[in-house]
Formats: structure tokens, sequence, C-alpha cells
């Protein structure tokens, strides 16, 4: 990563990583993820206005009066900000850098006047109070905010240092960092860089196209689709971006997802709300529908009862499909089938259980009859399954599984399965997907093209031979996978296994309990 300001050797990454560490140390840097995104947010915003003043005082004369011009008209600049240092020639984050006393009470004040000045900032950069207490204890006291303050001072985040794709890919990073260190909430706000961008390349997003993400996150999904749009077109090439749309359930991570579109210099419109009960967008009553989708929701939800599927009125449940059951993963490929127009495509992270649960079982199961209904649509274009321990909330490996409204006539009737799960590379404290093995990925998909122990094409007859299996690890074997399969497929298959003992069980005890 390049920096142009030349304030030290270290990369922008590692800068940022560091602020965030000074507050406790890095063991303890991601439970403060909420105060410090917004505060580099925040310098970013001054930055950046420090540069617009000083173009508007190149053409009349001081940043005085630019001061005073754009107080007056603030369409002047893109973010207004109502921070002025007494001398109008110090820097903007100047304000707050030289606070001395009650320092969370008047940063926050300054953040919900930032807000006011700009309505499309409200609920985002003021969303945190950095004078909150717990049991009468500050979260966050004034010496250590003191110190990320003049730590997050040391580098200029201006448009003349840092360009808006590495501040951005900067604060990617900063969040994936605080997703190392968040557990299983981590899920909730990340997905790995490489498998977003892996989805994005299949996607093959075309200017001005609507992309949505149901349960967005961090927004990261909908932002890799820009940046691979901005690589195919070319860096000279002028065209229109994609309109970006997005619902987040969480509160701070919905505000978290709006700063990282803003400092990637995208535009996106994210609602917040649950999704599933309380979808914001629609059209005419009904649900609005996209070019694309792209998401990763919460594996294996158990929250949703059949008065959820039942109580639908927006037609995302067909009733010969049926209720997935306990887990809602099809019910969120349900909800995205019904959220894209007639040619559309979607790319989904899910569970691997999802693409094998109920198969090979006698008995009756709701989620494999769901599966089944996909596949007797011609709705899936395809299933990729990814390598363990890529996700900061689980070790299991995961899968991607691609819906197509519209497959070419040649692909009809078929599934295309890729079985890359000996595509990564070690890491710390998860594996990685090499930037030569998300090539290989994404271009063979994209082609449909067979490779021996790695990729294949099924006909429908062969899914429902294999009882509607959808699992690439089914169809495609490699040497080193079965001699070390993934503890959650092993695990998921004992469940099967014990399921159907129980009942046979019970079916023998009812035999045995006739000739006493």
């Amino acid at each position: 990563m390049v920096e142009r300001n030349g304030n030290g050797d270290k990369s922008l990454e590692n800068w940022i990583w560091d602020a965030a560490c000074s507050i406790r140390g890095a063991q303890e840097a991601a439970k403060y993820k909420d105060f410090i995104l917004p505060l580099i947010f925040t310098k970013r915003l001054c930055d950046v206005f420090d540069d617009e003043l000083n173009r508007i005082a190149e053409k009349v004369g001081s940043r005085a009066k630019a001061f005073k011009l754009v107080a007056m008209d603030h369409n002047l600049v893109r973010f207004y900000l109502p921070l002025q240092p007494q001398n109008p020639d110090d820097p903007v984050w100047s304000v707050i850098r030289k606070l001395s006393d009650k320092i969370g009470e008047t940063l926050t004040d300054y953040l919900r006047e930032i807000a006011k000045a700009n309505p499309l900032l409200n609920g985002i950069i003021n969303r945190i109070d950095f004078n909150a207490t717990t049991h009468g204890q500050r979260d966050l006291d004034d010496d250590r905010l003191s110190n990320l303050i003049e730590k997050i001072s040391e580098k200029r985040l201006g448009l003349k240092d840092v360009e808006p794709d590495i501040i951005g890919r900067s604060y990617e990073y900063l969040i994936r960092k605080f997703a190392e260190g968040s557990g299983q909430s981590a899920g909730e706000f990340y997905t790995p860089k490489e498998v977003g961008l892996i989805m994005a390349k299949i996607m093959q997003p075309e200017p001005g196209m609507t992309i949505y993400d149901p349960c967005c996150g961090s927004a990261g999904l909908l932002i890799k689709c820009q940046l691979v749009l901005q690589e195919s077109q070319g860096s000279t090439a002028k065209f229109a971006p994609l309109q970006l749309y997005g619902q987040e359930y969480t509160g701070n991570t919905w505000a978290m997802a709006n700063m990282n579109m803003i400092i990637h210099d995208m535009e996106g419109k994210i609602e917040i709300g649950d999704t599933f009960r309380h979808p914001k967008f629609m059209q005419a009553g009904k649900l609005a529908q996209f070019d694309r989708v792209v998401a990763n929701p919460m594996w294996n939800q158990k929250w949703f009862a059949e008065k959820d599927y039942d109580g639908d009125e927006l037609g995302r449940f067909p009733k010969g499909a049926g209720y997935p059951g306990s887990s809602a993963d099809w019910g969120w490929v349900q909800h995205i089938s019904a959220s894209l127009d007639k040619t559309g495509k979607a790319a989904i992270v899910l569970d691997t259980g999802a693409v094998s649960r109920g198969s090979g079982s006698a008995n009756k199961n709701k989620e494999k009859d769901v599966r089944r209904w996909f596949v007797e649509q011609d709705l899936i274009e395809g299933v990729i399954y990814l390598p363990e321990n890529l996700f900061y909330n689980t070790s299991a490996p995961g899968i991607l599984l691609f819906l197509n409204h519209a497959k070419p006539k040649e692909r009809q009737g078929k599934l295309f399965l890729i079985n890359a799960s000996l595509v990564f590379a070690k890491g710390d404290p998860k594996n990685y997907i090499p930037d030569e093995g998300i090539e290989h990925i994404a271009s063979t998909f994209v082609s449909w093209c067979e490779e021996d122990k790695f990729s294949c094409i099924v006909s429908k007859d062969d899914i429902a031979r294999n009882d509607y299996n959808i699992s690439p690890s089914r169809y495609i074997h490699v040497a080193e996978t079965d001699e070390f399969r993934p503890i959650a497929e092993i695990l998921e298959e004992l469940d099967v296994l014990e399921k159907e003992a129980e009942v046979t069980n019970e079916a023998l005890k009812n035999v045995l309990e006739r000739f006493k």
C-alpha cells in the first residue's frame, strides 16, 4: 500500500491499527470499535473539509472568508463541519485535538453538531456517547480518549494525502482486525475479503446495476461489487456507478456500514431494521427487486417460527416450496430469490449443512423440501465449497450458493459445483484464499470449466439420485479431503444418523411392546 503523505514508513493499515490499540492494546481493541471507527471517520471528514476550504480560499483570498462562505452555503462542500479553530489557518481537526477538559462530553457534543448540520450523518456519527458510563465508571476515560485522539492526529487523511480506495481498504482492514477479536459477534458485521471478492467477480456487476444486501453488516459485500466494477472498467473510464442498497438489523453495525460506504467515497442507501419480518425496500406495496443480491445471513437462525412464514404477505415463501423448518438458511434464500428481477443473480454465503441436511434420510425434512423446490425450478446455478477456518465466528468451511433467474439455455437443468476446500493459505488467526486462488475460483465458475478434483457439472437427475444433496464435496472427491474430512461435515452426518437411529429404536420398541 503506497501513501502519498510521507508521514513515516509505516503503512496506513499499521498506523490505523496502532491507533486502535493505543487504548488498551490489541487484546482489548475490538471492545472499543464503536468508539474508534467514528473517530477515524471524523478525522477523514475534518481533513477533507480542510482540503475543500483550501480550494475555496484560493479563489476568495483567505481561509477566514472560506469559512464564512461555507457557513452560509453548505452545498459548497460535501459535508459541512461546524467546527472552526480560533486561527482559521489551523486544521479543523485541531478543534478536537486541543480538547483538554471534559473531552468525552465535548467530543460527543461536537459530533452531534456535525450530525445536525448533515442529515445524511444523523444516527451514524452521533450514535456513540464518548462520555458514557457503566456502573458509575467511564467506558472510555478522558486520558485514554486523549491518547487515541493524539495517535489519530499523527497522519493526515485528506484528499491530497490518501485516495478513497486506500483509506477505504485501511478502514476495511481495521474492521477485519476488530472481527479477529470479536468472537461469535464477528459474523454480524464482517465477511472475509476474499469471499466477498469471489462473490462480486462471479456476479459480474455492470454499470448502473442495482445491488442489494438484505443483511449487509459493514457493507463489505456491496463495496466489493463496486470495486470489481471499477476494476473491470479501468481507472480512466467514465461509467455509471452501481446503485447500492442494504438493510442491517443492529444499530451500531448499520452506522458502521454507512461510515464504510462514505469513507470509500461511495453512495448507497442503507436502511435499519429486521429484513426477515420488515423488509424496508418496497415498490408499489411489493418487495423491491434488484439486478444482483449478495448476502451473508447469520447461519442457522432458529428464531423464526412457522407464523413468520405463514404471515408473510409479500410472496416470498411459495406454498409449493414449503418452509425451511428450524433453520432459516433457506428462508433467507427464498427472500433473496423473491428480491431478484427476472434476469437477476444472487450470491449467498451459507453453512455447509444447508446444502445437504436431510438428504439420505428416510424421514421428511422441510429444509430438503425447499432445496428440492429450488433445484426443480432450476433457480440454482451452482455451489462453491469453501476452505475451513476462513470465517471469524466459526471454523466451519461454509459454502457459496448462486441463484440465476435467467440461466442460459445450455446451462438449464444443470448445476456447476466447485470444491475449493484446498484453495487456501495458512494465516493467523484465520486461513485465507490467496489472490491467485480468488481468480481461479471465480474464473472457473464464470466459464463453467470442469477440472479434475476441483469442478464439475451435474444434472438435475444427478441431484435427484443423491436425494437433493447439492454439496460439492458429495460429487468432487479430493484425496486429502477424503483423509481429512471437515469436522463440521462429519458432525452433520452424525446428527442425521443419530436422528435416524432414534426413529429406528422407537419403531423397534413399538414392535417389541406387542410381544409382551
